[in-house]
């Protein structure tokens, strides 16, 4: 048997989402499918935003539920990744470090103790070297651990993996990864230990100081 009711109340949500879009069927030459295709490649030419879609957010909940679903969407990207919401700041710095040393397994102290170090913790920070960033990567490192050294957020990532390659290629010894990070891996190879360049030196030290 047919639900006259149910294709009563589908007939109503056609007519509902017609108005919403101003579709007339009297329109020459356009049909409800084509409209409906129109007004969505309109959407797709603007910019990404808060979008709340009707019937969908909102419905079976209550006002409070339906104000919380609608007003805080995340926008995403050209690339389908959700765009960051949070502003750049120390604070967010710091849960960056966090998550970044735990997905890394590497002691969140030593990353925000390398990052005081090479940066001041400063995201827009570039050094005469070229290094950029909060964890001060070189173009080149950054492109090899396949991180943006211009965002905040990955360029503490490439710097804590980066980080935790030192580790292991020195076998846990802080020192020595310490030491890498600065000089370079073959320069910590090439004398067994911190290399006796003053710079690399007073770095592992300065790192050290805060880290202990």
């Amino acid at each position: 048997m047919v639900d006259l009711g149910h294709i009563s109340e589908i007939r109503q949500r056609i007519s509902e989402i017609q108005q919403q879009i101003g579709f007339s069927p009297k329109v020459p030459g356009m049909d409800f499918s084509s409209r409906l295709q129109k007004e969505m490649n309109k959407l797709d030419t603007q910019p990404a935003s808060t979008v709340a879609i009707p019937g969908e957010a909102t419905a079976g909940k209550t006002a409070d539920d339906s104000k919380a679903a609608t007003e805080i969407v995340p926008a995403v990207s050209m690339e389908g990744s959700m765009a960051s919401v949070l502003p750049t700041g120390a604070g967010d710095l710091s849960v960056f470090m966090d998550r970044a040393a735990q997905k890394y397994d590497v002691d969140p102290r030593l990353v925000s103790a390398v990052a005081e170090v090479e940066s001041g913790n400063d995201p827009s920070a570039v050094s005469g070297a070229g290094a950029i960033g909060v964890m001060q990567l070189m173009p080149d490192t950054a492109a090899a651990l396949g991180v943006d050294p211009y965002d905040a957020e990955q360029n503490i990532e490439g710097g804590t993996k980066y980080l935790r390659q030192m580790l292991d290629s020195f076998g846990g010894d802080v020192r020595k990864a310490l030491a890498a990070y600065n000089a370079g891996p073959q320069a910590v190879r090439d004398y067994n230990g911190v290399p006796p360049y003053s710079e690399t030196q007073d770095y592992v030290n300065k790192v050290l100081d805060i880290y202990r």
